[in-house]
């Protein structure tokens, strides 16, 4: 396939236009797990549950500004 060569000629907003059609037709596949490695798929599962459990904790952006800035 010669498809790289193509892409090299086009500008980069057809470049997007291309992508964003690409990730809309992927998106209609979302529940095909074929391409999911499963350990993305445990880490959600861990994350649903403590979600249903209450047991996540949200931080205000504002305050994960502040506590990112103070790492520096």
């Amino acid at each position: 396939m010669k498809l790289s060569d193509d892409i090299k000629q086009m500008n980069m907003t057809d470049k997007f236009i291309i992508l964003e059609q690409l990730w809309d037709d992927m998106s209609k596949n979302v529940e095909d797990y074929r391409f999911t490695p499963q350990w993305h798929l445990d880490e959600l599962k861990k994350i649903e549950k403590k979600e249903n459990e209450c047991a996540l904790n949200f931080s205000d952006f504002e305050d994960v500004k502040k506590r990112l800035k103070q790492q520096k």
